[in-house]
């Protein structure tokens, strides 16, 4: 699984982006075919505190899932969208199957 993460309106520290593979790698556990997932963190310019935004786009064969979540924190966003991400798995894989 190949991971491509990007940040926009600021730079992300080492921590950050280990903690985010670490959080992504995990989501194998739920479906081994994972193609590859693009990250894309932000943060808006507003006066609310809850401007980090985590999205992800999951690429799965011939499916995407995607995933847009809105936080005080990124950590936060991340771990919020990868249950979101893992619960989009798991519906997407019993679709298959049936």
């Amino acid at each position: 699984m190949k991971i491509n993460t990007q940040t926009v309106n600021f730079n992300a520290d080492a921590t950050l982006i280990d903690f985010l593979d670490n959080r992504v790698q995990k989501l194998e556990m739920f479906f081994d075919h994972i193609i590859d997932v693009d990250v894309f963190l932000k943060v808006e310019n507003t006066s609310v505190k809850e401007n980090k935004i985590a999205e992800f786009k999951v690429h799965v064969p011939k499916d995407s899932i995607v995933v847009k979540k809105q936080c005080k924190s990124f950590e936060e966003a991340i771990d919020t969208a990868c249950e979101a991400v893992e619960r989009g798995l798991v519906k997407w894989k019993e679709k298959r199957k049936s």
